[in-house]
């Protein structure tokens, strides 16, 4: 099965918008892991790097585990639009 046609031709939107805020928080890809892993997305490290390198689809499981982690919207990871979730997260 194929998966969505994407503009750059990689496999998801949200690559370069994961990667900088996480970055920018200051975690590694393993306490994004970890840190999912306790919000009940099972999700590793080696996922988290596929998904950074645009060569893994993202779930929209996935998607509300990182907007709930970080505590933005889900524009911010689409368009990067960067409101914040009211939900918490962190921040």
């Amino acid at each position: 099965m194929l998966g969505p046609n994407i503009p750059n031709g990689g496999k998801n939107l949200i690559s370069k918008q994961l990667r900088k805020i996480r970055e920018e928080r200051g975690m590694s890809q393993n306490a994004l892991a970890k840190e999912l892993q306790l919000n009940g997305c099972d999700i590793d490290k080696n996922c988290i790097t596929r998904i950074e390198n645009n060569k893994r689809h993202v779930t929209d499981v996935e998607l509300k585990a990182f907007v709930d982690v970080f505590g933005v919207d889900y524009g911010y990871f689409i368009d990067g639009t960067k409101g914040e979730n009211t939900e918490g997260g962190l921040q």
